[in-house]
């Protein structure tokens, strides 16, 4: 059933919390100093501190704003790329206003809508670039207005007012109040000097509603997590006795900051431990940002790491030193497997294209490539996996960082189950393979206003069905196959992952992604794919760019090739070449059900 001898992994340095407030009172009374986040005043510009004094200052004055406004107990909604002033206000909701509602910056008008419906919500705050989306939504009665660049880093200087009019966006929403951020902040500041202590003598109920997060799936009836501070706190410490963060990290903030992954692991957990945050500019921007910002940490998606791999293998392929790579790899591994490891001072260029200071690389959302994983570790950077969801605040899983290196901490894993939680596999197959169910104080409180839909999700007994198929080991270590609703049974009864056979092709390096599906071929049910093509590999190998006809005919034969690895029952009968990228989330997952083939 759950964890077995595991304990040895925990980290103790840990400070009880019960709520975010105590979290950040708590962590300015000992970092009071130190960088919080680092932000730049323009683009292009070098990023410069923002201490933790500043930043609880900045909380209360614009608590207290709020709290003046008459938002007390009220939904507020937060949505924008992730800055400073994005945090804060999130920050400043859930310490003494009212509840939180993060929505993702990529849906559309009408998708924003629904949710903010959903929610109960009239008021949202919005980075400047985003505002656009709100066209139209009659039921927004409060907009603030946020921007990425120019925040102020000392308290002795007076809070920037709004960079832009906010005039100019009440043509957007006709009907609301419009304001800029700094402007509220600057508001509440006069406030506070005037003897406002309202919003700092509010208690907080640590199992009071405090988030409401929604799921990926946003038509229709979306579904809104409920989470309360004791939710988010027992994560975080849960997650520091899997991860020794110290106070001299900094993370280089890249993935969504709506997504309680980036949230919970990325902003709150290093809070909690007195490190620093700097904020990426974009995602193209990701390798400039790591050498500006020199991070010692980044939190991401299988597929950055992906991407950042690829780049190194052009750059070794390009330079024609392949054989030399691979030598180098082999006496590191050598070295590693005896107890020697020289891997940052053998890899040294490597790693100074991440910015030179890159030790732990923390990843989790989707499946990473156990070679990719082996390869971050060969060049001295330590790789974490977790496993987990939204209803879990995010943790189910991960690597323990002190598990034993030399062995790769059982590459393939999502680690072991977080100290306070419970994890157990029900209907296993012949193969031990079956649904994984999770219990903890970091589940959820429910869905919003779906009573029937968290009863299907939480049992009577507090056990969450994941719908996450996988088994656990003898050690207590799990290992994922699968969505038990993605799996295709063949005419014979055999069950197929779909996740297990994207792992193995997505390997091939003529394909940058794969989805692999169900799919009728003469009424009976086969395994398909559709596959995204690596053109520069695929380019190279045939010695020109191909048309559709022979890129499809090229495809195919790969496949061909690759099925022979697979068991008969699993083999791929019906390819797909895929012109343009797949559908995706904001954290790069593919989305299956936008990504089903139209008929012709």
């Amino acid at each position: 059933m759950k964890k077995k001898n595991v304990d040895k992994y925990w980290y103790t340095d840990i400070r009880e919390i019960t709520t975010l407030k105590d979290m950040l009172a708590g962590s300015v009374g000992l970092y009071g100093k130190n960088p919080a986040f680092w932000i730049k005043q323009k683009k292009g510009a070098p990023y410069e501190p923002v201490d933790y004094e500043l930043l609880q200052h900045d909380i209360n004055a614009l608590g207290t704003a709020l709290v003046k406004m008459g938002m007390s107990g009220k939904k507020i909604a937060v949505m924008g790329q992730g800055c400073y002033e994005w945090i804060v206000t999130y920050l400043a909701v859930v310490n003494g206003t009212g509840i939180i509602v993060p929505v993702d910056k990529e849906l559309s008008g009408p998708e924003i809508r629904n949710l903010l419906l959903a929610a109960d919500c009239d008021t949202i705050f919005c980075t400047a670039k985003e505002c656009a989306k709100l066209q139209g939504i009659a039921e927004i009665r409060n907009l603030i207005v946020m921007e990425f660049y120019g925040d102020r880093t000392s308290p002795d200087t007076p809070p920037v007012t709004g960079i832009r009019d906010a005039a100019e966006y009440r043509a957007l929403v006709p009907d609301a109040a419009v304001y800029t951020w700094r402007d509220l902040v600057a508001g509440g500041e006069e406030l506070l000097n005037n003897g406002d202590i309202g919003f700092l003598e509010k208690e907080v109920d640590p199992d009071a509603l405090a988030v409401i997060l929604f799921t990926s799936g946003t038509t229709g009836n979306p579904k809104g997590v409920m989470l309360c501070h004791r939710n988010i706190t027992a994560n975080i410490m849960d997650v520091c006795r899997i991860a020794q963060i110290p106070e001299t990290d900094k993370t280089l903030s890249i993935l969504p900051i709506h997504h309680t992954y980036e949230c919970t692991l990325g902003m709150l957990l290093v809070l909690y431990r007195g490190a620093s945050t700097a904020f990426c500019e974009g995602f193209k921007y990701i390798t400039k940002n790591m050498k500006e910002a020199q991070n010692t940490v980044i939190i991401v998606v299988p597929r950055v790491l992906e991407m950042i791999y690829g780049r190194i293998e052009k750059a070794v392929r390009d330079g024609g030193r392949e054989k030399a790579f691979r030598s180098l790899m082999k006496v590191n591994r050598g070295l590693r497997s005896v107890g020697i490891n020289v891997s940052r001072r053998i890899f040294r260029q490597v790693i100074d294209q991440m910015g030179g200071k890159l030790r732990l690389v923390i990843t989790g959302a989707a499946a990473l490539s156990p070679n990719i994983y082996r390869a971050f570790e060969d060049f001295g950077i330590t790789v974490l996996q977790g496993y987990g969801m939204t209803e879990c605040t995010p943790l189910v899983s991960g690597t323990p960082m002190s598990a034993p290196a030399e062995r790769y901490r059982k590459a393939g894993s999502v680690g072991v189950t977080v100290s306070r939680g419970e994890t157990r596999v029900i209907n296993q197959d012949e193969d031990g393979i079956g649904e994984i169910l999770f219990r903890g104080p970091n589940v959820m409180m429910g869905y919003y206003n779906m009573p029937e839909e968290t009863a299907e999700s939480i049992d009577a007994d507090g056990w969450l069905h994941t719908g996450d198929l996988g088994f656990i080991d003898g050690d207590g270590w799990i290992y994922l196959t699968g969505r038990s609703k993605n799996i295709i049974v063949t005419k014979t009864g055999e069950n197929v992952y779909p996740e297990e056979i994207e792992e193995y092709i997505n390997k091939s390096p003529y394909i940058a992604d794969s989805m692999v599906f169900p799919y009728q071929n003469e009424g009976e049910e086969s395994v398909g794919v559709q596959i995204l093509p690596e053109m520069d590999a695929v380019t190279e190998a045939l010695g020109h760019e191909p048309d559709r006809k022979e890129l499809q005919t090229f495809m195919k034969k790969q496949i061909r090739e690759l099925n022979q690895g697979l068991a008969v029952y699993k083999r791929i009968r019906d390819v797909f070449v895929r012109e343009e990228d797949f559908v995706r989330t904001t954290t790069q997952k593919i989305r299956r059900q936008d990504n089903q083939l139209k008929e012709e």
